[in-house]
């Protein structure tokens, strides 16, 4: 009798800990991805007399994008569970940045959090812990295994000293999966 109750106590607990029914929960998000702006080029404010010849660059007048821009992206590769997708970093015309995960697919877990990472993108068992030993910013908690995701970027992060997205199990201190982050811009 003391046996039984001992073991129940006991895979009771294991329950709460690992919480093995999550393994077989998806939770699907479709957050609306920013789409990459397009560049208005200025202006020519200056006319032809009808003479042949071109008025000369004025300076330094790039286009300016008009609605997002994709500033870093790279693509998942798996840790202690398969995942997969994209995830990019892009400036918004305000001047603030989100992350988006485009295409995640990965396994539900106790307590996965979304972190920018300081640390390098390392593949295979090596790579499980490596967010964990580096700075790292929590930007909130994974909403959902599967689909599109976005994140609002803190006002004060600079994106460039973050070169990695990690979905980290604080539970478990592991890594399901990063992305290292390739400057576009």
């Amino acid at each position: 009798m003391i046996g039984a109750a001992v073991a129940l106590v006991v895979v009771t607990i294991g329950a709460l800990v690992f919480k093995p029914w999550l393994l077989f929960v998806n939770v699907e998000v479709d957050d609306a991805i920013p789409q990459v702006a397009q560049t208005s080029a200025p202006a020519d404010s200056s006319a032809t007399s009808g003479s042949e010849e071109a008025a000369a660059p004025a300076g330094n007048d790039s286009p300016e994008p008009t609605g997002p821009v994709l500033i870093s992206s790279g693509e998942f590769i798996s840790h202690e569970h398969s995942t997969t997708g994209k995830a990019s970093i892009y400036r918004l015309p305000d001047g603030t940045h989100q992350l988006a995960l485009e295409n995640l697919e990965t396994t539900t877990g106790p307590d996965v959090r979304v972190w920018l990472s300081a640390g390098p993108v390392v593949e295979g068992r090596d790579g499980w812990f490596t967010a964990g030993q580096h700075p790292h910013l929590e930007l909130a908690p994974l909403k959902g295994n599967r689909g599109n995701q976005v994140y609002a970027l803190p006002d004060d992060v600079d994106p460039s000293q973050w070169p990695t997205v990690d979905l980290w199990c604080v539970a478990f201190g592991v890594s399901f999966g990063a992305a290292p982050l390739t400057p576009l811009v």
